[in-house]
């Protein structure tokens, strides 16, 4: 996929990380599934610089062939690619989890075009969240402190508050009013079954449906802008699968208190 940004522009700008990495990212490994060569280039360079070990292919084909060879903590793929496109991969790539009980690897959709591919389109094929090319290296680390695994305790020390997104911030983020209000319509709809269906696997102490709910919910978080949501959902997820229903009520409560009035918020946008 083009990019109509040379890599020297996009290097040329500031490529500090604003935080300092981790100190575990030095034992997690990304594989990096994009055509262009510059790209691939780019990405690695940012990889090295956050300390993460990677690999760097080319195409679907080559990124499930990858993936099946040894584990990786994420992937992160273009979504228009030949031979095998990104949504194809990551419906196999999660074919192959559930076939396998393997554990579910989140995948960061890489795109510059979020007209043909919108988050949507991402969700459904298995993606977990996106990066808007042309990208910046304290963009990358950002998603990545949101989806890589880290120690167990470090859930709780990453719940930081974050401002909820204006109409404008999401119309400037996306680029098109019209594809806000196409993310919007789609996505809250989806969100709000969710949270529903939540509610009732909450009410059942139903363990795994409600993990599966959330997890659902959190993908919904991510495009949706809800940081500090997302953060939570994914600490309640292990919290939920560690130590069950009954000690993790008063949380999930809150939890759902507080995603109804963000959704609410949302839906007056």
């Amino acid at each position: 996929m083009e990019t109509g940004v040379s890599l020297s522009a996009v290097l040329s700008r500031e490529l500090a990380p604003s935080i300092t990495p981790p100190q575990h990212w030095q034992h997690l490994t990304v594989l990096v599934v994009e055509d262009h060569s510059a790209y691939r280039v780019l990405m690695g360079w940012f990889l090295e610089k956050l300390g993460l070990g990677h690999q760097l292919v080319g195409d679907g084909q080559h990124g499930l062939a990858a993936l099946a060879e040894r584990p990786f903590d994420l992937v992160i793929s273009d979504c228009q690619m030949p031979l095998m496109d990104g949504y194809t991969m990551s419906r196999a790539i999660r074919l192959r989890e559930q076939a396998n009980a393997q554990r579910r690897v989140p995948i960061i959709a890489l795109t510059g075009n979020l007209v043909h591919d919108d988050p949507q389109r991402c969700r459904d094929a298995g993606m977990d969240a996106w990066l808007l090319k042309p990208l910046t290296l304290d963009q990358l680390q950002g998603v990545l402190a949101l989806w890589l695994p880290g120690p167990a305790s470090a859930a709780s020390n990453t719940l930081v508050s974050a401002p909820w997104p204006t109409r404008a911030s999401l119309v400037e983020t996306f680029g098109d009013a019209h594809v806000v209000d196409q993310m919007l319509t789609s996505l809250l709809c989806e969100a709000r079954e969710d949270s529903a269906a939540l509610e009732r696997a909450r009410l059942a102490l139903d363990g795994p449906l409600t993990a599966e709910r959330l997890h659902r919910l959190v993908g919904s978080l991510a495009f949706l802008g809800g940081a500090e949501l997302e953060l939570r959902g994914m600490s309640l997820i292990e919290r939920v699968r560690a130590q069950g229903m009954l000690l993790n009520k008063s949380h999930l409560e809150a939890f759902q208190a507080d995603l109804r009035a963000y959704l609410k918020y949302l839906g007056a946008l």
